[in-house]
């Protein structure tokens, strides 16, 4: 098949969080499968430039409309990590995708519809009809839209449309002026079973937008697929989710084995496997020395990740304050955006100053994220939601043991120790379900307990874990199933 995958990121050249791993992962792992695979950007002025191979023009010249005119765009092109990739540049003095960021400005929808709008006349340009052209979160959610309105009256006849949504409560509310800006006709549109906004009728939804057109639906998880459908997690948009539900179903993301793997790692001390989990802990020394913890006989609870509420900020501080204080040592590697949250954080660094048990590093470093989660026994995932989450999975895949609380992605690949209606041997960790203190002191407290007490159950629950396919490989497969029923409709 031929996919393309029309995204605002894709790791390592445009990555702000999950979403461009995602894309990444899974634009690798369908060119691995045999499958023709392109990837379409912005040309970010702020794109890893030195991690594209041969970039340069690809000699395409675009006019999109821009309310009653037009503007011009460059299409550059270059290899990233073996996938061919498109970055679409509009040349206006709104200067677009040339603010040093990737997203933040008061003018993003208008920037990610002239993207949506480039992408798909890109396609018509160069004579390209993929099979299936698979579109990422709000920003890109007029694709379906303009491809069903506009583009399939200009030949875009063959591609059905992919859609995911990787964290619902960014829909994309905007102006009905933004639609006509890109050429769509917002009298027709702006109507309930179509754009219109379900709090703000005067707004248009970029979201409802896509999952109304788009050919398929996923989310990034089979339980958050049922979350946003039936819970308010759903943020407004439970009736159209429920309306559409035939062609949504949630997929869960993979983690990329290639990186994120101890037997292969080159960014940690000793590698290992779970056949020679002793060699794990010579990682777990190495984190103490870089980090000035003490050896002492203790486990290490480590939280990896943003600083937000979606994550839990408040549940962070307090299971960091828990593990203290139950014979436990703590590290946290992390960026809080939110200046309330960064302030909270920084002033719980100040408070720890250099105490021997725990660290606090506030920013992100890769190879010390790698090391931690070789070095750590324990992580904590206390999310507030989790559309998905990585985090958890690469920690069962370095015998870090998972405590998550019970909530979209983190339900799916977290099998709780002693409550699960599941054998031992498939249980990998400890899962709470409310969200609040006294859930989380009970799974974690059961997590350190479990490792002073029993140390040969926790070994066992560190190779259970380690056992699990959370791959690509499995994913990949679902989503070539698919495609190639949205393509036989």
């Amino acid at each position: 098949m031929d996919i393309v995958m029309v995204t605002p990121e894709c790791a390592p050249v445009a990555k702000v969080g999950g979403l461009g791993d995602v894309v990444h992962g899974l634009s690798r792992e369908l060119a691995v499968r045999g499958h023709g695979v392109a990837v379409v950007l912005p040309k970010y002025d702020c794109l890893r430039y030195d991690r594209i191979e041969g970039f340069g023009p690809c000699g395409e010249d675009l006019h999109i409309p821009y309310f009653d005119q037009s503007i011009s765009c460059s299409v550059f092109s270059g290899m990233v990590d073996g996938l061919q990739a498109y970055f679409i540049e509009p040349r206006s003095h709104h200067n677009f995708f040339n603010r040093g960021v990737y997203y933040g400005h008061g003018d993003d929808p208008e920037r990610f519809a002239v993207f949506s709008r480039a992408a798909l006349e890109f396609l018509v340009k160069t004579g390209r009809h993929p099979d299936v052209i698979h579109c990422h979160d709000w920003q890109t959610g007029l694709v379906p839209v303009l491809l069903e309105e506009v583009y399939r009256a200009r030949g875009l006849r063959h591609p059905r449309t992919c859609y995911t949504l990787h964290n619902v409560r960014h829909q994309g509310t905007v102006g009905a002026h933004v639609l006509g800006m890109v050429g769509l006709l917002p009298a027709e549109l702006m109507a309930p079973d179509r754009l219109l906004d379900h709090r703000r009728h005067d707004s248009a939804n970029v979201m409802k937008g896509g999952i109304v057109y788009a050919s398929a639906v996923t989310t990034v998880s089979p339980r958050y697929a049922q979350e946003i459908r039936h819970t308010d997690q759903g943020c407004g948009l439970q009736e159209t989710l429920e309306h559409h539900a035939g062609k949504l179903s949630g997929i869960l993301n993979g983690i990329d084995t290639h990186v994120w793997n101890p037997e292969i790692d080159p960014l940690i001390a000793r590698p290992y496997t779970a056949a020679r989990l002793d060699d794990k802990y010579e990682n777990k020394h190495a984190l103490r020395r870089r980090l000035g913890l003490s050896e002492a006989f203790k486990p290490i609870v480590a939280v990896v990740g943003r600083l937000d509420r979606q994550k839990g900020s408040p549940l962070i501080q307090y299971g960091l304050g828990f593990a203290l204080a139950n014979h436990a040592q703590a590290v946290l590697l992390g960026a809080a955006v939110e200046p309330d949250i960064d302030h909270e954080f920084q002033a719980l660094k100040r408070e720890i100053g250099d105490s021997p048990d725990c660290s606090l590093t506030l920013g992100y470093d890769e190879e010390l994220a790698h090391l931690i989660y070789a070095g750590a026994e324990i992580l904590l995932v206390p999310s507030a939601y989790e559309p998905c989450g990585l985090t958890q999975m690469i920690g069962l895949k370095y015998g870090t043991v998972p405590v998550v609380r019970e909530i979209g992605g983190l339900a799916d690949t977290v099998v709780d120790a002693n409550y699960a209606d599941r054998a031992f041997e498939e249980r990998t960790g400890y899962v709470f379900r409310n969200f609040d203190a006294k859930g989380l002191e009970s799974a974690l407290w059961r997590a350190i307990g479990l490792w002073h007490r029993h140390p040969v159950y926790f070994r066992q629950l560190q190779v259970n874990g380690m056992r699990v396919d959370n791959s690509w490989e499995r994913s990949g497969e679902a989503y070539v199933s698919l495609y190639q029923t949205i393509r036989a409709r």
